[in-house]
């Protein structure tokens, strides 16, 4: 489905109560006298429960890229030095000075 198609259906949904269930969504555009095509879209949705209108219109037309789930980086063990370096713990540092 075309995004604009996914668009005019999200806003058809707006007053159905969520979360809702496929069948909750399919009755509820019924009601509101959807057109064939608009009914066909919300059948080809996976049967599962939506939180949200978007998540509809993500199913109707895919306009974000995919999440990747990325592995945590593990943490690395403590080195024991200062944070910045020595001039961390330096009693008079030089302000606005660059270091090599």
């Amino acid at each position: 489905m075309d995004i604009a198609g996914a668009a005019q259906i999200q806003t058809l949904l707006e007053g159905v109560a969520l979360p809702a269930e496929k069948r909750e969504l399919l009755a509820y555009a019924a009601r509101q006298q959807l057109q064939a095509r608009q009914l066909e879209g919300l059948r080809g949705l996976p049967d599962r429960e939506y939180e949200t209108i978007d998540e509809v219109g993500e199913e109707l037309a895919r306009v974000q890229p995919p999440r990747r789930r990325e592995v945590p980086q593990q943490p690395r063990e403590e080195s024991g030095a200062p944070p910045g370096g020595p001039a961390y713990v330096e009693p008079q540092p030089v302000a606005g000075e660059v270091r090599a």
